[in-house]
């Protein structure tokens, strides 16, 4: 069976973020009252997107509406240049009155183990429960790695991650050993939406791979990210989609 996101390619990085800041205030536009529960990512394109909020969309977003988590967070400070929270703070929260209680950081100053589960309680907490008891995000906003890989699970974990019923869990990156903190399987698929942000020529191979189905595609984690009754959509540039047949 084809795997068919619904995909939407643009000219290049700037575009996508462009596209996706725009989707953002549609989305909020289409459910206007009450918080919006969004989740970020790491990465290149996240950070023209986070640029772009703070340069052109102050005015064009509710944010005290906006309720912000991460897909996964480094263990790591939140001053460290490796935090993706830290990185947010710099490029967006300290440019747009976002509401600070409303800004919900994995406490790194916890040990891994209880940072995951005390990040995993607050979800349940903060965010309605689908028919699994599962907290439902409106929106998770995702990456790929060159591996396939999103969130902080990798082909060498996901075996566990995908699946596992925990709302999140220890990951250790293949390569470097780094720990992170990092949502599971069964909570990404939770959410209403999942949009993919997919760029630059180094995803071309992986992303034909998982969209066309060819062989071997079981093989990584984004190949499995199915939101359980929410939408799918995929947002590329031009140098990621060039071998997809879309």
């Amino acid at each position: 069976m084809p795997y068919t996101p619904d995909l939407h390619v643009f000219v290049d990085g700037p575009a996508v973020a462009r596209a996706f800041a725009d989707h953002l205030v549609q989305r909020l536009h289409e459910k206007p009252a009450g918080p919006f529960f969004w989740a970020l990512s790491g990465g290149s394109t996240p950070k023209l997107l986070f640029k772009l909020l703070a340069a052109e969309y102050r005015d064009k977003i509710a944010w005290n509406r906006l309720h912000f988590f991460w897909g996964d967070e480094r263990c790591v400070p939140h001053d460290d240049p490796e935090s993706n929270y830290g990185e947010v703070k710099r490029l967006l929260f300290d440019h747009v009155p976002v509401v600070a209680s409303q800004v919900h950081a994995v406490n790194t100053d916890l040990p891994p183990e209880e940072a995951a589960a005390a990040y995993g309680e607050l979800m349940v907490k903060l965010l309605p429960a689908n028919s699994d008891g599962l907290p439902m995000l409106d929106l998770n906003m995702l990456g790929m790695g060159g591996d396939g890989h999103t969130a902080s699970i990798f082909p060498s974990n996901m075996a566990t991650l995908l699946t596992d019923p925990r709302i999140c869990a220890v990951a250790t990156h293949p390569d470097s050993g780094q720990l992170r903190v990092t949502m599971t399987g069964p909570v990404i698929n939770a959410a209403d939406e999942v949009v993919f942000l997919i760029t630059g020529n180094g995803k071309t191979q992986r992303v034909a791979q998982i969209i066309n189905r060819e062989h071997g595609a079981e093989d990584f984690p984004v190949a499995h990210i199915k939101p359980t009754s929410g939408k799918l959509r995929w947002f590329l540039d031009g140098a990621a989609a060039a071998e997809v047949g879309y």
